[in-house]
């Protein structure tokens, strides 16, 4: 039972930008990026907003003198696109109005989230100074490596990796990133960075929120809330993606839907802020 929902983490981690999903954990990370290979971003004045981008329609004119446009999608999904000065406020700061707008359309996973995990129960640890057996427990010692295991507890450790189990739970840290798992509980939380690119996933049963940005100046950064159940309004994804230079200003796609599949309208918003602003 522990194995299967601490390898989804694992994978997608590993898989990069794809999106899992399992019984009761969604995970999706991101790509580090090479701001280097990615070039400069541009300074926007005002925003392109085609008629048409993938599967979104523009929903008429531009608006706040080309600051904002609006798309509808399939299925009801709602895009929007804005054009954000900074005036002496951080992009952090800047993202962090729109993630308080798009959460409160989606009160419920950010509740589930928010939920308290029960206290961790201990467990004894097997240890030996060489290879043994007895009953169910075993202990392998050898250079580079030490694998203990009792019971439903284990403990493993080689260059690299490191995995932690107990009962349901499990805690795994490869390379820069930390995966902690409780089967019980359906919760997952993975965090790790790499190169100054960071990633957060914290999942809990039904919802999900996911969190990136890329090292550097400039902003480069996304941020999904997913839940298998519906708002008031319908909504089971809400979310973002921005790009700007250090300085700003940030171009910044807004995204609503009703199901959990981020891959079309999602993917078309990248593509509305990467006319913009750049790759």
């Amino acid at each position: 039972m522990l194995m299967r929902p601490m390898l989804i983490p694992v994978l997608c981690v590993a898989a990069l930008t794809a999106a899992c999903d399992g019984d009761s954990v969604r995970i999706s990370s991101t790509q580090t990026v090479d701001t280097d290979a990615k070039g400069a971003l541009k300074v926007v004045q005002t925003l392109q907003c085609p008629q048409t981008m993938g599967s979104l329609t523009r929903k008429g004119a531009a608006t706040a003198e080309g600051a904002v446009c609006t798309y509808a999608g399939p299925r009801g999904a709602e895009v929007s696109l804005h054009l954000v000065k900074l005036d002496g406020v951080s992009p952090d700061q800047a993202l962090k109005a729109f993630e308080d707008r798009l959460s409160a359309a989606m009160p419920q996973a950010i509740a589930q989230l928010r939920t308290p995990a029960s206290e961790k129960a201990g467990a004894a640890e097997a240890s030996a100074d060489a290879t043994s057996t007895a009953g169910d427990r075993a202990s392998v010692r050898a250079p580079g490596v030490d694998i203990q295991a009792e019971g439903d507890d284990a403990s493993v450790r080689l260059p690299g990796l490191h995995i932690e189990s107990k009962g349901d739970e499990a805690s795994v840290r490869i390379g820069g990133f930390h995966i902690d798992a409780n089967d019980g509980e359906g919760r997952v939380d993975i965090k790790g960075s790499e190169g100054g690119d960071n990633v957060s996933v914290q999942a809990n049963q039904d919802a999900a929120e996911i969190r990136t940005s890329a090292g550097g100046g400039a902003t480069r950064a996304n941020w999904i809330l997913t839940d298998n159940r519906p708002s008031e309004a319908g909504w089971r994804l809400v979310g973002y993606e921005a790009r700007g230079p250090a300085g700003g200003p940030i171009v910044v796609a807004t995204v609503r839907a009703r199901d959990r599949d981020r891959g079309g309208v999602f993917e078309d918003a990248k593509d509305l802020v990467a006319l913009n602003v750049g790759e």
